[in-house]
C-alpha cells in the first residue's frame, strides 16, 4: 500500500487518534514526526477510553513497529508513563518501538521557563499545556538543547545539564522562581537513559531501510494545520510544523516517500486556549457541542471553545498540505442541532475576504459569512454506509466538499472503530481497506 500521512486540519483534537488507530492494520510502520507530550490522541476499543501523548497511536496493535521522530520533543518521564499504561492495558511494549537519537529532551527547566513565560503574559498568554514544549523547541532553534543520544553518554550529558542549568537559572532567579538543581536533574536523566536506552535508535536509517524493503509507512502528525509555527495563527500556534513539511524533517525521509495525505476535520470546530476563532458559538448551542462531544482537552481536561465549520479555514489547510481527501469526524455531535452553519468567507472592514488572513490582527476581526443548512435531526452513528445517511448530513458533506475543493473519504459517525462509514473508491490504493474492516470485526 501507499505510505499516508494522517494530519489535522484545524486547531487540533480533530480525531487523528482514531483515524490512525483504524488505519494502521494497513501499514507495517507507524511513524510520529513533531510535538511533544502536550498532544492528546484519543483512542476507543470496545468502550475502552486511550489516551495516548507522546507514543504513536499504532501502538494498540502489536505487530507494527512504531517510531519517534527527531522532530519531536521527548521527555523521558513521560514516555515511561505511557509505556507503563499501557502495560496495565495489557498493550505489549517492548520491540515494537523505536526513539529518535536526534530528538531533543524536555527537562525540568523547561516547564519552570514556560510558567514564568505564560504567568507574565496576562491577557496575552498563549494557553500551553505547561509541558515544556515550546521552550525544549526554543533551545533546539538556540543549538542549545540535549537531544536523547546525549543520555547514552554519560559525561556529555553531565556538561550539558550543568551548561544549562546555570544559564536557566539566571533567568528564573531574576523572576523569583525556584531555581532548578543540576546534580538532581543529572542524576534524575542518568536513570532514565538505562531505562530507556533499548530503544534509542537512528529513525532516520530504520525508516528509509524499511520503506526501500517494501514495507509500508502511516505518518501520525499531531496538532493541527492552524496551530502550526509558520502557517498557523501566529503567536497563538504550537512551536513545530504541524502541517506537511513536518513529516520530512521530523522524521529523514524525503517527500519522494510520501504517496497519500489524509486530512482529519470535525464537523464543526474547537479550539483550545487563546488566539482568534472567527465562527465561535457564543450561545447555549456551544455547551450544547462541547458536552455532546466531550471537548474536554484530552491532556489538559481544559474546555474547548467551540463553533461552527469553517471553510475559509479548512480551504487554506488544504491547499498548505496537499490532501487526497479528508475523513470528517464527530458528525454525530451535531445530531440534535436544528440549524446547522458553514463560514463559506469572512468579511474585514467591509470587504469580503474568500482567502484565510495570517495577519493575528485582521483575523481577531473578520466577520464570519454563514449559509444555514437544515440539520438531520436523527441519530447517524448506526449506519454503515454512506448513501443510507441522511439526505440534510450528505447535503452537509457535499457542500463542504465544494467549498474546500477536496472529497471526503471517510464520516466517523461515533468514537468506536466500528462507527466509522467509508467511501471506497476513495481510498483504492491508500488503505487496505479488507485489513481494516477485518480489525473492526
Amino acid at each position: 500500500m501507499a505510505n499516508c500521512v494522517v494530519l489535522g486540519m484545524q486547531w487540533g483534537d480533530e480525531g487523528k487518534g482514531k483515524i490512525v488507530d483504524l488505519f494502521t492494520p494497513s501499514f507495517d510502520i507507524v511513524a510520529r514526526s513533531q510535538g511533544g507530550h502536550n498532544a492528546g490522541h484519543t483512542v476507543y476499543v470496545n468502550g475502552k477510553k486511550i489516551v495516548l501523548h507522546l507514543i504513536p497511536s499504532g501502538i494498540l496493535h502489536a505487530d507494527k513497529l512504531c517510531l519517534i521522530g527527531n522532530g519531536v520533543v521527548f521527555d523521558p518521564r513521560a514516555f515511561l508513563k505511557e509505556i507503563a499504561e499501557l502495560r496495565e492495558l495489557g498493550v505489549d511494549v517492548g520491540e515494537n518501538i523505536a526513539v529518535s537519537k536526534n530528538a531533543h529532551l524536555i527537562l525540568p527547566y523547561h516547564s519552570a521557563w514556560e510558567k514564568v513565560c505564560e504567568g507574565r503574559m496576562g491577557n496575552r498568554k498563549i494557553g500551553t499545556t505547561m509541558r515544556g514544549i515550546g521552550p525544549a523547541y526554543m533551545d533546539k532553534m538556540a543549538r542549545c538543547g540535549i537531544r536523547v543520544g546525549d543520555l547514552l553518554n554519560e559525561s556529555i550529558l553531565k556538561e550539558k545539564v550543568e551548561l544549562n542549568v546555570a544559564e536557566k537559572n539566571i533567568f528564573l532567579a531574576h523572576f523569583g522562581a525556584p531555581l532548578i538543581d543540576p546534580e538532581k536533574t543529572f542524576d534524575e536523566y542518568a536513570k532514565y537513559a538505562s531505562e530507556i536506552a533499548k530503544y534509542i535508535k537512528d529513525v532516520s536509517i530504520i525508516l528509509n531501510e524499511r520503506i526501500k524493503a517494501g514495507q509500508s509507512v502511516l505518518f501520525e502528525g499531531a496538532q493541527g494545520a492552524l496551530l502550526d509555527i509558520d502557517h498557523g495563527t501566529y503567536p497563538f500556534v504550537t512551536t513545530s510544523n504541524s502541517t506537511i513539511g513536518g513529516v520530512c524533517t521530523g522524521l529523514g525521509v524525503s517527500p519522494d516517500k510520501i504517496d497519500a495525505v489524509i486530512g482529519i476535520a470535525k464537523a464543526y470546530t474547537t479550539r483550545v486556549g487563546g488566539g482568534a476563532f472567527p465562527t465561535e458559538i457564543h450561545d447555549e448551542r456551544s455547551q450544547y457541542i462541547r458536552e455532546k462531544g466531550k471537548e474536554f482537552g484530552a491532556t489538559t481536561g481544559r474546555p474547548r471553545r467551540c463553533g461552527w465549520f469553517d471553510a475559509v479555514a479548512i480551504s487554506y489547510a488544504c491547499r498548505l498540505n496537499g490532501l487526497s481527501s479528508i475523513a470528517l469526524t464527530k458528525s454525530d455531535v451535531l445530531d440534535g442541532v436544528d440549524e446547522i452553519l458553514i463560514c463559506v468567507s469572512y468579511k474585514y472592514k467591509g470587504t469580503v475576504l474568500k482567502d484565510f488572513p495570517t495577519e493575528s490582527w485582521v483575523l481577531d476581526k473578520v466577520e464570519p459569512q454563514y449559509e444555514v443548512h437544515r440539520g438531520w435531526g436523527v441519530s447517524v452513528t448506526q449506519n454503515t454506509e454512506f448513501q443510507t445517511l441522511p439526505r440534510e448530513f450528505k447535503d452537509y458533506v457535499s457542500r463542504i466538499e465544494d467549498l474546500i475543493e477536496t472529497q471526503i473519504s471517510i464520516v466517523s459517525t461515533g468514537v468506536e472503530r466500528r462507527e466509522t462509514i467509508f467511501r471506497d473508491s476513495m481510498l483504492d490504493g491508500i488503505i487496505d481497506l479488507e485489513k481494516v474492516r477485518a480489525e473492526i470485526a
